[in-house]
Order: C-alpha cells, then sequence, then structure tokens
C-alpha cells in the first residue's frame, strides 16, 4: 500500500464525514465540498492502485528477465 492509497482512503472517509454533517445541519455548500472531497479522495486511491500495479509489473518482469538470464548463462 502506497501514500496515494492511504491519503486517498482517508480524503475519501473525511468527505463523507463533511457530507453527513452538512446534511446534519442543512448546508448544501458543507455536502457539495464533502461529496468534492469524496471524489477527490477516490481519485487519489486510483492513483495509487496504479501505481501499486505499475510496480508489480515492473518487479515481476524484473524478476522474470533474471531468471531467463541466469537460464541462458548456466544451460
Amino acid at each position: 500500500m502506497n501514500s496515494n492509497q492511504v491519503k486517498g482512503a482517508a480524503k475519501d472517509i473525511a468527505g463523507k464525514v463533511q457530507q453527513k454533517v452538512g446534511e446534519a445541519i442543512d448546508s448544501p455548500e458543507q455536502q457539495i465540498k464533502g461529496v468534492g472531497k469524496q471524489i477527490e479522495g477516490k481519485v487519489q486511491k486510483n492513483v495509487g492502485n496504479a501505481q501499486e500495479a505499475v510496480d508489480d509489473a515492473t518487479r515481476d518482469a524484473t524478476r522474470d528477465v533474471e531468471r531467463d538470464l541466469d537460464r541462458n548463462r548456466n544451460p
């Protein structure tokens, strides 16, 4: 898990809280800000997910290349 995943999840939760508080105090402005924060959080978390996927793919590809090189060196 990377920082964008963690920060995005936290921002999403904070946005949900802000939206609910806006509903409780009858503040459309706070509700909208809360929804906006949720969207930002989801986007940031998805960026983190993409980063994690790229890191995993790079790690797997590197491992595969190293294994193939070892096989070619030591037939």
